[in-house]
Formats: C-alpha cells, sequence, structure tokens
C-alpha cells in the first residue's frame, strides 16, 4: 500500500510511520525540510493512503501565545484538499481535534463530556482559540473532497500521549519531573483542569480498524476518563515512589477547565486497552532507557 503521512516527524505522524513501516511510505515533515504545501503544488502521485498529521501545536503555551502560527494549518488543509480534488487521491485521514467543541461547553459548571454531534455547521459555537478554529475548518473543507470522490476519515483526538511525545506537552513534561524528582512540583493552573487522555496505541488501533471498516467519522478518540492534572501528577509520582510539594503556577496558560469526550461511537468499533496506569509506566519505561 502506497502511504503518504503528512507530519512524519512528530508525535502522532512518526507513530504512524513505525506502525506503517512494511508499506511504501513518503514521509513529509518541514522539520526534515520537507514542506508537504510545497508536495502538493507539485506532485500528481496517487496514494491508497494520506495520513494527515501536518499542523502547527506546540503544546498549550504556542495555543495561547502565538495564535498566528497556529493559524497557518489552515493554509496547509486548504492546499492539501485542493491537491487531493485535482490528483484524485483515494483515501484521507483527517486529524481535527477536542479543541473545535464548544468552549462554552467545557467548564467545571458543565461537566459534559463532548458529542460529535455537539459541533453543528450550521450553528457553530466558539472553539478553543484558533487551533480550534483551523480544525473546524478543516473539517467543513473536507466536505469538498468527499463531494468529489475522496473518502475522508476524521477523528477527533482529546489528550493524546505516549513514548516519544514533546516535552512541550505536559503529560510527559510532568513523567521527567517526576523522574529527575523535583522537589517543587509544578503544576500550571490550579490543578483543576481535567483532560480525557488515550494513549497513542489506542489512537494508532483505532484509526486503522475506522480505515478498515470504513468508518468515515467525524469519531471521538478518548477514554472518556476524566482526569484532572493533579490527579495525572499525583499519580505519576507514586509511581516512581516521589513525594514532592506540588506548586501551582495560576497565571500560566490552562485551556478549558473541563474536556472529556464521549465515546459511544468509538466505542461501536473500538474499545480503548490502556489504562492510564499502564500508560504512564510506558512513559517511565521510555525515559528510564
Amino acid at each position: 500500500m502506497k502511504v503518504l503521512i503528512t507530519g512524519s516527524s512528530g508525535f502522532i505522524g512518526k507513530s504512524f510511520a513505525n506502525r506503517l513501516k512494511d508499506h511504501d511510505l513518503t514521509l513529509l515533515d518541514i522539520k526534515e525540510g520537507k514542506d508537504c504545501r510545497d508536495f502538493f503544488k507539485t506532485s500528481l502521485e496517487v496514494f491508497d493512503l494520506i495520513i494527515h498529521c501536518a499542523a502547527n501545536v506546540g503544546g498549550r503555551k504556542t495555543i495561547d501565545g502565538n495564535p498566528l502560527i497556529v493559524a497557518t494549518n489552515m493554509s496547509i488543509d486548504v492546499e492539501l484538499f485542493q491537491w487531493a480534488i485535482k490528483t484524485k487521491q483515494k483515501r484521507i485521514v483527517y486529524f481535527s481535534s477536542s479543541a473545535a467543541y464548544p468552549i462554552s461547553l467545557q467548564t467545571h459548571n458543565k461537566s459534559i463530556k463532548m458529542k460529535e454531534e455537539y459541533i453543528d455547521f450550521n450553528n457553530l459555537y466558539f472553539p478553543d482559540m484558533t487551533y480550534g478554529w483551523s480544525k473546524l475548518t478543516g473539517e467543513y473543507l473536507s466536505r469538498f473532497a468527499i463531494e468529489n470522490g475522496v473518502a475522508v476519515h476524521t477523528f477527533r483526538p482529546f489528550s493524546g500521549y505516549g513514548p516519544g511525545q514533546s516535552l512541550d506537552y505536559p503529560f510527559p513534561s510532568l513523567v521527567k519531573r517526576a523522574i529527575d524528582k523535583e522537589k517543587d512540583f509544578i503544576i500550571w493552573g490550579d490543578g483543576e483542569q481535567v483532560r480525557d487522555f488515550i494513549h497513542v496505541e489506542d489512537i494508532l488501533d483505532s484509526v486503522l480498524l475506522a480505515i478498515e471498516n470504513n468508518i468515515p467519522g467525524p469519531i471521538n478518540l478518548g477514554t472518556g476518563v476524566p482526569t484532572s492534572f493533579t490527579e495525572l501528577a499525583i499519580k505519576i509520582c507514586n509511581l516512581v515512589s516521589h513525594n514532592p510539594k506540588y506548586i501551582y503556577l495560576k497565571d500560566k496558560p490552562t485551556g478549558v477547565q473541563y474536556r472529556v469526550a464521549d465515546i459511544s461511537n468509538m466505542q461501536k468499533f473500538y474499545v480503548p486497552k490502556v489504562s492510564l496506569v499502564d500508560g504512564i509506566i510506558s512513559m517511565i519505561k521510555k525515559y528510564n532507557g
């Protein structure tokens, strides 16, 4: 199978490249000097599967602190879908995001699990910053590709994590600092902000199974299990026998207060297998060599 992976040096892209290494892979990442937008302008090659992971993210600091960089994702997605229609590509995996959901539904006063139907393109509400807007735009653009005969599978991952993830993200950063036995253990915000953490292996398995079964989505990718950052930090520290003093930096960006997936649609074809504890252990093993 001929597979194109954009953003192939990023966390999810690299994970797919490793999983699909026995296939005929074309890997594009701007970090390696291969801008997918340049590729889209010239290539006429047709692929059996395109896994589109190219995006500017960089964690909460980038999303809040440099919104225009994140907004360039719209340009990337426009080029992708125009090229896919022009060259009659066969199948695309498009990664949207949980950030596309209305932020008004993601507070402690409204501890609601996000359902796919909460995004209604006929009645849109504010998503999370420019990153959320870019993903909403990408989802909308995908409709035109579908109308022109390109199969598109859309996924909305929640807080993915796993070995090899950049320390720009909170999960690996917490694990690294616990292993380093930092006495003053810093947590951004008040620690009560809640996320739905899903291991990268469950992301890979669910996406590939959805492709196999021709499930177009959009589909939430999560566990449905709410975990606060304080709870996560305590679990991690306990697993490395570390008992630090927790320091909360309430002036740091934290995003919404409560973001958890309703995984009813995902469970129709896939049930997450990696528990949070097992996922933490996999990260600890990575950092311990």
